[in-house]
């Protein structure tokens, strides 16, 4: 037997792992299936390469729960260890790597937000455990090891009579983490991390329903048929699924396979998504994965934290933020990749350059398979896009190269339910929408219902009309005022129809200076100015008499501001709501209220017009609606 000292200047180190080596001490399970898995898998490739005498067979890993001796094993059957290359690994590399580490980041460690040290993975045994001793057996012919250690620098290696190929962990755990000999406490830490790693994970056993028995049914003299119950037979409790479907090639899959895994992932998703991307790459990087579009709900309420993030089918974090591009973390689903860093903090893995490129290559992935889902079946597409555009519009905002191919699948959707692309759209309504000085105006709708009355006046001039209803849509109309030429959004009840395109006929108004004159005194003395700025107008006489409409600029700036942006003007936020009241010279209307013969009579025509206008736009509540109720009544009679 040997005895001796681990090599270590740091004082106390196994108080310091405890103390800092993950954020979360239930990791350390995660940490030893892991290299469990790696001695596995690196067994498999020294027999196929012919390396390796041992027979690869069909290893599994172990679980096992001893409460009474307070213990937790975990038994690989991969290619062991011999004495020496305990003493190298455990004792030299291990060690070395948990100094240099701790000596990084014991006063920081916590705040680094470290997500996963797989080269110190064995020592993360010591956050739960007072002992831990490693039996194990090369697959080389030589004799098995002992290995222990009770928490100090100070360790003991001797000759085993274990016969079987492979490695056993025991960690006699500590009384402040009893909660690692509750079954139900590992059965949830398997689950989490371990769901889909590579060998074959057993935990416990289970009963299920003997193959081999087929129940008999008989009948009694009644005829009533009865059928034996299923014999049952224990079988090994395997817990993970080694093969996952983004493991595999896409043309190995069906839809059914996709839909199946999905359930997989969330057990709880009841909702089937609309569809799937399949990430498939080995060059200039590696990365596979399955990224899921959910239904979207539109109150930006986004649902983060969905997509789980593996190395090499270990679980390693469902919060990708810095790795997949944020707009499209309201997706979910799985991303594998062996080239994301995972022994650093996470501030380091957003500027880290592989991250970079993957970012971006998810990005150009998601982009080309939404191309090709429009392009292959632009009924279904068009049928979904109320449940994507958030992602769509948002990517559009958010990342610049996803807004250049953009303009192949986003859609523009009109009040009528037609879809236009930007091109369609612009060679749509190119002749009948451009303004006198040449610009473009795209009219856009938010609410059918509310802006009916508006709709209906761009419908008589035959101009399309836009539903555009996300509540992101500010943002992007100032995105693509900015980077298409010569156009303008203008929404449809921002002024009247004739002001938002402009053209060269001008309509002349029915009234005389004189009469405008005493008309615009009369609306002064009723309409209140600090909440409405009067505008005459001439327009067609069977136009509305008086029409409220809210400035553009003013109302986007505070649509901006209530979403995030508008280039931090607070102001917009603070100022009162204004309307412009737009008043029609021409309407039989405002000729009647200038020929009435009384101040009294002038006064309610007035007021009664102004609130139809304002409860044309939802603005006359309260008091006000009532009193304008018990009125209109007043005048029916």
């Amino acid at each position: 037997m040997t005895k001796g000292n681990i090599n270590v200047s740091v004082e106390n180190i196994f108080p310091l792992i405890k103390k800092f080596l993950y954020s979360d001490h239930e990791i350390f399970l995660r940490e030893l299936i892991s290299n469990g898995t790696d001695a596995t898998l690196k067994l498999k490739h020294l027999t196929s390469i012919g390396e390796s005498k041992s027979e690869y067979g069909n290893p599994t890993i172990e679980v096992k729960i001893d409460k009474e001796g307070k213990k937790l094993h975990i038994i690989d059957q991969g290619l062991g260890m011999t004495a020496d290359e305990v003493e190298k690994y455990i004792n030299q590399v291990a060690f070395s790597g948990a100094e240099e580490f701790l000596d990084k980041y014991k006063d920081s460690a916590k705040d680094s937000g470290i997500i996963g040290h797989f080269g110190l993975g064995f020592y993360s045994a010591f956050m739960v455990a007072e002992k831990v001793e490693i039996i194990t057996k090369s697959h080389k012919d030589e004799p098995a090891a002992h290995w222990t250690c009770d928490g100090s620098p100070e360790f003991t290696l001797e000759a085993s009579d274990r016969t079987e190929r492979g490695t056993e962990i025991i960690l006699h755990i500590a009384e402040d983490s009893t909660e690692f000999l509750e079954k139900s406490r590992i059965s949830a830490l398997l689950s989490k991390y371990n769901k889909f790693m590579p060998v074959p994970i057993k935990f416990g056993t289970k009963e299920i329903n003997d193959p081999a028995h087929k129940p008999k049914t008989t009948k009694d003299k009644d005829g009533k048929e009865t059928t034996e119950p299923h014999k049952k037979i224990t079988v090994d409790n395997i817990i993970n699924n080694p093969n996952p479907a983004w493991t595999k090639q896409p043309a190995d899959l069906k839809d059914e396979d996709y839909s199946n895994f999905y359930r997989e992932l969330y057990p709880m998703q009841f909702e089937e998504p609309l569809f799937n991307i399949h990430l498939n790459v080995d060059y200039p990087f590696n990365l596979t994965g399955i990224l899921y579009f959910p239904k979207m709900t539109g109150d930006m309420q986004m649902q983060k934290d969905k997509i789980q993030l593996y190395q090499n089918q270990v679980y390693v974090t469902d919060n990708v933020e810095g790795i997949v591009p944020e707009f499209l973390t309201m997706l979910r689903g799985v991303i594998d990749s062996p080239d994301i860093p995972l022994n650093v903090s996470r501030s380091y893995l957003q500027a880290d350059g592989a991250v970079k490129k993957i970012s971006s290559y998810i990005t150009r992935k998601v982009a080309d398979k939404l191309k090709s889902l429009f392009n292959n079946n632009r009924e279904d597409f068009e049928a979904k896009w109320n449940d994507i555009k958030i992602v769509i519009e948002y990517g559009m905002l958010s990342e610049e190269k996803f807004f250049e191919k953009a303009d192949a699948f986003a859609l523009y959707p009109t009040v009528d339910g037609k879809y236009y692309t930007y091109d369609e759209l612009f060679n749509k309504i190119k002749a009948n929408q451009t303004d006198k000085d040449g610009k473009l105006v795209i009219l856009y709708a938010s609410n059918k219902d509310t802006q009916h009355s508006y709709i209906e006046s761009a419908k008589a001039k035959n101009y399309e009309v836009l539903l555009l209803d996300s509540p992101i849509v500010s943002h992007l109309i100032q995105k693509l005022e900015s980077t298409k030429e010569n156009i303008t959004f203008a929404r449809v009840d921002g002024d009247n129809i004739n002001k938002l395109i402009q053209k060269d006929e001008t309509t002349i108004s029915k009234l005389d200076e004189e009469q405008t004159k005493a008309l615009e005194a009369l609306l002064k003395e009723v309409i209140p100015s600090e909440k409405f700025m009067v505008q005459l107008e001439a327009m067609d006489s069977n136009e509305s008499p008086f029409t409220i409409t809210q400035p553009e600029f003013m109302r986007r700036m505070k649509e901006m501001q209530a979403t995030g942006g508008g280039g931090g003007m607070n102001m917009f936020g603070s100022m009162p709501e204004m309307y412009n009241l737009v008043v029609n010279t021409n309407s039989e209307l405002v000729g009647e209220i200038l020929g009435t013969k009384t101040k009294k009579k002038q006064e309610r025509l007035i007021t009664q017009s102004l609130d139809l206008a304002r409860l044309s736009q939802g603005l006359l509540k309260g008091e006000e609606l009532t009193n304008f109720i018990k009125r209109s009544y007043e005048m029916i009679k």
